[in-house]
């Protein structure tokens, strides 16, 4: 363990990342956000879950600062008289987990897709490679919009925001898997003429066996790139469905439920509803997008100028 963590400490990776002060600096922001909430039952004043601790009474109160504001809403509260302060660290929450759900499900599918085009070749290739196009010609959110709307169609209103998490999860992944296909499929073809791979196939290994014991491990440095673009990606496209009334529903907030939900009443003076969640949004997103940029550079030499 000692030996691990000491050939961290002096490999190039961490020794480019502390000399990209925008990295370090968005890491610690990410890793703040991350433990705020993640640790929501723990930290945040009030459980947005429990009826019991809010009141209508104290709807639409204002930030603490302004007047008719209280020191115990220290962010204000929302239509339904939730603190929104403990709200958005639930809602972030909720945000981070689709994301990241979206993603490892992106992942599995298109991963999967791509070493069998890339490596299996021929028809399979051209037949997996057209649906990907065709999905590719299609904008995302168009995609997630329509699927979204079938599955409330299908399950009804209420059994759908029962189902909301798993549902968005699954509508953004199969969504955005065609952009891990065409990464690997194209890292696939450099490696699979490669002497390791040659090698492989004389000694009788398996198809399987040398798609992903041997050709996958050579290809996860674009997918580890992707992913963290995909992961902010995953969370817009989460917020962007709440906003239009087909993902989270406001009982179950979400930080795009959150905007949704105060942007009836952004114009008439209540504009902390929308503004604070949409500030929580934009942070996290921006972050995350850092962070791939500096490990795209990081994990591709040809780019990175020291």
């Amino acid at each position: 363990m000692k030996q691990s963590l000491r050939n961290f400490k002096d490999s190039y990776f961490f020794y480019s990342f502390k000399r990209d002060k925008i990295a370090v600096v968005s890491f610690a922001i990410l890793l703040v956000l991350m433990i705020v909430s993640f640790s929501a039952p723990l930290l945040a004043p009030y459980n947005p879950y429990d009826s019991e601790t809010i009141d209508i009474l104290n709807s639409e109160l204002p930030p603490a600062w302004m007047d008719g504001g209280s020191s115990t809403f220290l962010l204000g509260t929302d239509q339904q008289g939730r603190d929104l302060l403990s709200t958005m660290m639930y809602g972030m929450r909720l945000s981070v987990l689709i994301g990241l759900g979206a993603v490892v499900l992106q992942a599995f599918l298109g991963i999967t897709v791509g070493l069998f085009a890339g490596y299996l070749g021929g028809r399979l290739d051209n037949f997996l490679m057209r649906m990907a196009d065709i999905q590719l010609s299609f904008a995302t959110m168009m995609v997630a919009i329509l699927i979204s709307a079938i599955f409330q169609t299908v399950f009804g209103e209420s059994r759908y925001n029962d189902l909301a998490v798993p549902l968005l999860v699954v509508i953004i992944g199969i969504a955005e898997w065609p952009q891990y296909a065409r990464t690997v499929r194209a890292s696939v073809l450099g490696e699979k003429g490669k002497e390791y791979v040659e090698a492989a196939r004389v000694v009788g290994l398996s198809r399987m066996r040398i798609m992903f014991r041997h050709i996958l491990p050579n290809t996860m440095s674009s997918v580890l790139v992707i992913s963290t673009v995909q992961v902010a990606n995953a969370i817009m496209s989460e917020a962007a469905l709440s906003f239009l009334g087909l993902g989270m529903p406001v009982n179950r907030p979400s930080l795009g439920s959150l905007i949704n939900a105060g942007f009836e009443y952004i114009f008439s003076g209540v504009w902390w509803i929308t503004l604070f969640p949409g500030l929580f949004l934009v942070v996290l997103v921006l972050v995350i997008n850092l962070l791939g940029d500096w490990l795209r550079d990081v994990l591709n030499p040809k780019l990175y100028k020291g």
